[in-house]
Order: structure tokens, then sequence, then C-alpha cells
């Protein structure tokens, strides 16, 4: 199954092979996936290295690439809101977040230099200090479903990539990101940098957000904002509507 590379800032993942169909999700620039099934007007089925999210792209959005360079950590991480590399010698405007695999391998026929805005990764040694300016940076992205970079991000989006900044894997989807990690059983347990999740009227678990602390969460909604929260869920702190019933809280940390 060849391997493949993301070499545009952010890649529309679909869940059919067309440009009208659902944007299930995103892959940033550097992301790695395997491919699959490709069709001749140039969509391709792949399945997303990072969490294993499947769906179409376009070809014109990818190169192939050797193992080496699938299998290789990340060295760095965008902390501009966007940063410039060199691909191939002209620019790219990269988002904030993307892990960038430099100097580990060829990237097939592209060459990669990087630029100002990008440093060293490694795990956040104490996530628990670190996860707040991350998120902070999100404030006021606008709402936008499959997205996940600071230009536009859904809930799940949102918490994942401030979670993979820090050097933990985060899934997808609200419902599978509640999967993981440890129950915490009461509000008042709280620790900031726990991932609160809130289900619909049929007990589906349809939205996450980050707790700042026992009485607030910043999640995104409409936008990403700060929002009080107590045992029932969060209220608007704009309108005082109650817009999100609380079903659990995890742990990673």
């Amino acid at each position: 199954m060849p391997l493949a590379i993301t070499i545009v800032p952010v890649m529309p993942l679909r869940a059919e092979p067309s440009h009208r169909a659902e944007m299930i999700s995103q892959a940033v620039f550097g992301e790695c996936l395997e491919t699959e099934t490709v069709t001749q007007d140039g969509w391709v089925k792949v399945r997303m290295q990072y969490e294993g999210y499947e769906g179409w792209v376009t070809l014109s959005h990818l190169e192939t690439i050797p193992q080496g360079l699938f299998e290789a950590p990340p060295t760095h991480v965008v902390r501009h809101w966007q940063a410039v590399l060199q691909l191939n010698g002209k620019p790219v405007h990269v988002p904030y977040g993307s892990l960038l695999k430099l100097g580990t391998a060829e990237w097939g026929s592209v060459s990669v230099a990087a630029g100002e805005g990008i440093v060293p990764f490694k795990p956040a040694p104490a996530p628990r200090e670190a996860w707040e300016p991350i998120a902070m940076e999100f404030l006021n992205t606008g709402y936008l479903w499959g997205g996940k970079t600071v230009f536009g991000t859904d809930c799940s989006g949102f918490t994942q990539t401030v979670y993979k900044i820090l050097g933990i894997p985060l899934l997808r989807d609200a419902y599978q990101q509640a999967a993981q990690g440890e129950t915490i059983s009461f509000l008042q347990e709280v620790k900031p940098g726990d991932l609160a999740f809130f289900d619909n009227p049929e007990g589906r678990i349809t939205h996450v957000g980050i707790m700042l602390d026992e009485q607030r969460i910043i999640h995104s909604s409409g936008k990403v904002r700060i929002d009080p929260v107590d045992n029932q869920g969060i209220v608007n702190a704009d309108t005082g509507e109650r817009t999100h019933k609380l079903r659990l809280i995890k742990r990673l940390f």
C-alpha cells in the first residue's frame, strides 16, 4: 500500500470522492497517510497515520514517500499561527500545530526547508502547566465542521490539536476521545486540562472541551470560547442559555 505525505497547508478529508461531499476532517502539511483506492479523476481513499481516520482526498495534495519517512517521529512543530516553509524552493504557509518530520528522510521528490516559527518538537514534560497557552491561541477561531486548525475547528479537532502539540495522542471524534483516559467522578475533582464530554438527547456524545478549572471550560461552539460549566453542563456566557449537557470527564495527563 503506497505511503504519502500532505504537501498543502490544509487538505480536506471528505466522506466521498467529490468536492461537494462532507468534509469529515482535515490533514495539515506534513501529515502522513496510507493510500488505498485511486479513482480515474484523481481521488484517493486514505487512512491517516495519526489517528486512523479514513476518507477521500485529492491526489494533487499528496507526495509519495518511503517507509522510513512514514515511520519517523516528528522533529518539529509550528508554534506561530502560521509559519513559512520552503517547498521545492517556493513558500508554503503551514498552520499552527503542524507536526513535521524534517531532516529524517527524503520527502520523495520534494525538498523541504524549515523557516521562522518552526521549532523542535518534544512531548511536554509537564503538560498540565503547558496546555493552556496553546489552547488560548485558538480563542475566537470560528467553528468549522471537520476542521482542526486556528483558521477553523470543530470541538474534537480543537482538543486533538492542543493535545497533539503536548505530545499526547487523541482520537479524532468526541465519542472516540471519551473512551480514552481515566474517568473523573465529580466536577469538584477537575484539574486544569481535563476533558469534559457532553451528550445529545439520544445519549450520544457529541461535544468535548477542555476544563480551565471546575467552573470554566474552553471549547469550540460557534467559535472557540470560554463558558461557565456546572454539574448540568455548559451555559453560554453571552446569552445565559444552557447549551450542552454534561456526560463525563476524562483525565489523560
